[in-house]
């Protein structure tokens, strides 16, 4: 099975997000919150989630480009997983941008020193 995201466990991973409307022209995401939640079976609740990030601080809002980093300890699972990625824009309006699998897969280096 093909993954859309895949990692390997422990590892830093940034993903970069550029907002456009259909023309191509980056849109203002001033206040908007991101949300990528991973969980291990897609009924656990959002309490069960194994990854939760809230995105606020974005790198450059006027022209549409945000980050989701996830740190090593984020990273610390294995298998097969699932993913969302959501924005509630300032209106309250949500709007889910991607839903997939993503893959954790075993490293063979465990030591960081």
């Amino acid at each position: 099975m093909a993954y859309e995201l895949a990692i390997t466990r422990g590892d830093t991973k940034i993903y970069a997000l550029h907002f456009r409307d259909g023309a191509g022209v980056d849109i203002d995401i001033t206040g908007w919150m991101i949300f990528f939640t991973v969980k291990k079976k897609l009924e656990d609740i959002d309490d069960d989630a194994k990854i939760k990030k809230n995105i606020t601080n974005h790198t450059d809002p006027i022209h549409g480009k945000t980050e989701i980093r996830l740190d090593p300890a984020d990273t610390e699972l294995l298998g097969e997983h699932f993913y969302d990625i959501q924005v509630k824009t300032p209106s309250g309006a949500i709007i889910t941008i991607a839903t997939s699998s993503i893959m954790f897969n075993y490293d063979v280096t465990r030591r960081v020193n």
